[in-house]
């Protein structure tokens, strides 16, 4: 298959800059996939399309701060990081220009710490070993700024925004866009419906949005994420396989940390591990019934998995039909319910 397939032409000026005022008035194109359907709706009914059979389930992961600017202690040179993964003793992380920098190379961050590059590899990815005292975080959230996509230029006014109105676990380097749609009044409509509502965590870092380079789909390897399922999740999520009720996954991180689960174990198990599951038109879905998700970057591996869940033409079809209607595209733009 290739990757040429899921290419397409969007228009610059409907690529989303700002986020809408009220998270819940974005568009919704609801897909339903037994019809061969698309309506147009906003994202405030996506109750009415909801009963108490099914079980949403929403990835919690909180996004970092996770932008740093330094200096080369030798230098001073100006240096951009960005911290994708904490691993035991380093930070997998990004850096530009990575031709200023290479192993052994000592960057200072405003004083408050310093790195050192431990390892190089190709397109930036660098291992990073901070040197500090006190609390990382604490001095991250000093200096660090929002890790915004490269295609949003619109300087981000209230960072709370780029966050889900319920993330709580530390570690992301991106948002799960899809549910940057929730606000209050959605959740208080899904509750008075009696919608079961879980949590996962997936942190996304480079698995999620690192760019697709080769020429055949196949070919690409998916970098690994952390994930965790709790141990009600995993209950929730096996009482509603047992009893034939859906389960709704919200954004792509999720169903990938859904799908990983039951691919391994043939079941929901209460885990925290990592993932590197590459989805694509072909996979069999094991866990999920429907998906909720924003709309995707062309040749993306995102676009790939929404794609796998329905098919590559009726998906490239919504695009245009999305496209031509006026949706707003990407991190802060509209959704899809694919049901």
């Amino acid at each position: 298959m290739k990757v040429d397939s899921f290419d397409y032409q969007l228009p610059k000026q409907i690529i989303a800059q700002t986020p809408l005022e009220k998270r819940s008035s974005s568009k919704l194109l609801v897909l339903n996939r037994c019809l061969g359907t698309m309506e147009d709706h906003y994202f405030r009914e996506l109750p009415a399309f909801l009963t108490e059979n099914d079980v949403l389930v929403l990835n919690d992961t909180k996004v970092l701060p996770s932008r740093i600017i330094g200096q080369k202690v030798d230098t001073q040179a100006k240096i951009e990081l960005l911290l994708l993964k904490e691993e035991a003793d380093y930070w997998e992380t990004l850096v530009r220009p990575a031709r200023r920098i290479k192993v052994g190379t000592m960057i200072d961050f405003a004083s408050l710490f310093t790195g050192e590059i431990l390892a190089k590899f190709n397109d930036g990815l660098c291992h990073v070993r901070f040197h500090y005292q006190g609390v990382f975080l604490d001095l991250l959230s000093k200096l660090g700024t929002m890790p915004l996509p490269p295609y949003i230029h619109t300087t981000l006014k209230d960072p709370n925004r780029y966050q889900t109105i319920y993330a709580k676990t530390l570690g992301s380097a991106a948002a799960p866009t899809a549910g940057l749609h929730f606000d209050d009044e959605v959740f208080k409509q899904l509750r008075a419906k009696k919608v079961r509502i879980a949590y996962v965590s997936l942190h996304i870092g480079l698995g999620t949005f690192r760019s697709v380079s080769v020429e055949n789909v196949e070919d690409h390897q998916m970098h690994s994420e952390w994930f965790s399922m709790p141990k009600e999740t995993a209950d929730l999520l096996n009482a509603a396989k047992q009893n034939r009720q859906r389960i709704i996954c919200v954004g792509t991180t999720s169903t990938r940390t859904l799908e990983a689960i039951y691919q391994k174990y043939h079941r929901f198990v209460a885990t925290t591990e990592a993932t590197n599951l590459f989805i694509y038109p072909g996979y069999r879905f094991l866990a999920v019934d429907a998906l909720i998700t924003n709309f995707h970057l062309p040749k993306s591996t995102l676009l790939m998995l929404v794609s796998a869940f329905y098919s590559q033409e009726k998906i490239m079809d919504a695009y245009q039909y999305a496209i031509t209607h006026d949706y707003r595209f990407f991190s802060f733009g509209d959704a899809m319910f694919i049901q």
